[in-house]
């Protein structure tokens, strides 16, 4: 995963650049980052399923995405005048945000070419500035394989609003992410180790 960490921390410094902040702005929560990658499998479709994963958005600073040729991924651009969910707040949750409503536009599968989406952490970091990309898979008639690459902030980072440095929002990215992983997954067996052995209250 060396070449994606790199490409995430350049993104990264970039993205703080055209926003005219200090070049580390978001870096500086990266170190030692709890950077992970999933390999995606999506079976063809059949007469009684059609879609591989609903709409949602994801938890953290970047996901850097790879694609086969056989296409599926959509993502939904901003809409002047539309609410999104944040997923940091209780009671908020971007899934299935807008699921069958348009627009939703089809990332054409380009060869070496990534897919970029920003995450819950960045949308909060710039004030809504940079909108967490919400985004679903359909499957398609043939088998279709992806790779995901989020690069994130370390576990026990906090993030904060670059605008407003001296509000007292943060976001706990460990508690975050085991929040959203919990929510996400409520019948796995590490969401009910982390009930029973209150794991959460490391984060109070």
């Amino acid at each position: 995963m060396g070449e994606l960490g790199l490409a995430g921390e350049r993104l990264l410094k970039l993205t703080a650049l055209g926003f005219e902040l200090p070049i580390n702005t978001f870096t500086d929560l990266t170190r030692n980052g709890w950077h992970h990658m999933r390999v995606l499998r999506f079976p063809p479709q059949t007469s009684t399923m059609s879609s591989g994963i609903g709409a949602h958005t994801d938890y953290g600073l970047l996901v850097i995405a790879a694609q086969d040729d056989v296409g599926g991924l959509y993502i939904r651009p901003p809409v002047e005048g539309e609410k999104r969910n944040r997923n940091w707040l209780p009671g908020e949750s971007s899934a299935g945000m807008f699921e069958h409503d348009d627009p939703w536009t089809y990332v054409t599968p380009v060869q070496n070419v990534w897919t970029v989406f920003p995450g819950d952490i960045l949308q909060f970091m710039t004030c809504g500035q940079l909108l967490s990309t919400p985004h679903k898979v359909r499957l398609n008639t043939r088998e279709r394989f992806a790779c995901a690459y989020f690069h994130e902030p370390n576990f026990e980072a906090c993030a904060y609003q670059v605008f407003e440095p001296s509000g007292n929002e943060r976001i706990h990215y460990g508690e975050h992410f085991t929040s959203m992983f919990m929510r996400c997954y409520p019948d796995r067996i590490t969401t009910k180790r982390i009930h029973k052995d209150n794991r959460l209250a490391h984060f109070k």
